[in-house]
């Protein structure tokens, strides 16, 4: 089984986001880190080169695969500000159809500026994935 590459590490998350070009995204990027740090509790931390993440929890497929992953992270790519999503976006229509201008994927979540969407409801939707992983760990 490949080794998967993306790991926690020392790198400064704050060298990171001032390494973003892109000012507005930048200042996006800051108030996401402040978002997640005060949802979170947890201090942010680069995972690979280009993550911001917050926690970590141990995950086992039935396939046997098992790695450590964070909580919640996000990264500032060229296209938009990646939010990390765990637990997906299926049950989530109504929130969903409450933030704003934004794409997703399995668990992703796409959106060019802060401004697109409502800071309230995307906190909500970052809570309410962080307990989802919580859930899971403490019935573990």
């Amino acid at each position: 089984m490949a080794e998967l590459k993306t790991k926690i590490n020392d790198s400064s998350v704050t060298d990171f986001l001032n390494s973003v070009e892109d000012e507005g995204k930048r200042e996006d990027s800051y108030r996401v880190l402040e978002i997640m740090k005060e949802i979170t509790g947890e201090e942010p931390k680069m995972w690979g080169t280009s993550i911001v993440g917050f926690g970590s929890y141990h995950y086992k497929y039935e396939s046997g695969r098992e790695g450590d992953w964070f909580v919640a992270g996000f990264s500032p790519r060229k296209q938009a500000i990646t939010l990390y999503i765990m637990s997906g976006f299926s049950k989530y229509d109504e929130l969903m159809s409450k933030l704003g201008k934004y794409k997703t994927g399995k668990s992703c979540l796409y959106i060019k500026k802060l401004s697109d969407v409502d800071e309230e409801v995307l906190k909500e939707l970052i809570t309410t994935s962080v307990n989802y992983i919580s859930n899971l760990e403490s019935n573990k």
